[in-house]
């Protein structure tokens, strides 16, 4: 991974390459949002709506509430693979974090990949475009 800093064409390779990845996206499963957003120098992802019966909201291993749970964490530009960002993804589940990808392959479609050492060890998920209702309160989805 390489963040390309102090170098005018990749900062706009950088802008570009992260740019239509930006704002909410609905899980592969359809069961939380996330808004991806520029977080200092880095891209991050933050868990903002879960799908839950009743009005206690899911909580990770650490047992805090998964509300607005960064996720996705320090992702930049990969040097070897244009148009990626590599980082990390937290499973709140078991509190393990594994190196993962993301990338837009077309518009309103975005491809998170999970994996341990090496991308061929690993999970591709396909998120979309979230353009539904805010979430209620708590994280709550619509």
């Amino acid at each position: 991974m390489g963040l390309f800093l102090g170098i005018a064409a990749p900062r706009t390779l950088y802008a570009a390459s992260s740019g239509a990845l930006m704002g909410y996206w609905l899980s592969q499963d359809h069961d939380g949002v996330f808004r991806i957003e520029q977080c200092g120098q880095t891209v991050c992802g933050r868990l903002v709506g879960l799908r839950y019966d009743g009005t206690d909201v899911p909580h990770g291993h650490d047992g805090k509430s998964e509300c607005g749970i960064t996720m996705l964490t320090d992702f930049t530009p990969l040097d070897d693979n244009q148009g990626r960002l590599g980082g990390q993804i937290l499973d709140p589940d078991t509190g393990h974090v594994y190196d993962a990808q993301i990338w837009s392959p077309r518009p309103d479609v975005l491809k998170l990949r999970g994996y341990l050492g090496l991308p061929i060890f690993g999970e591709t998920q396909t998120w979309t475009r979230y353009t539904g209702p805010p979430m209620g309160p708590m994280c709550k989805m619509p």
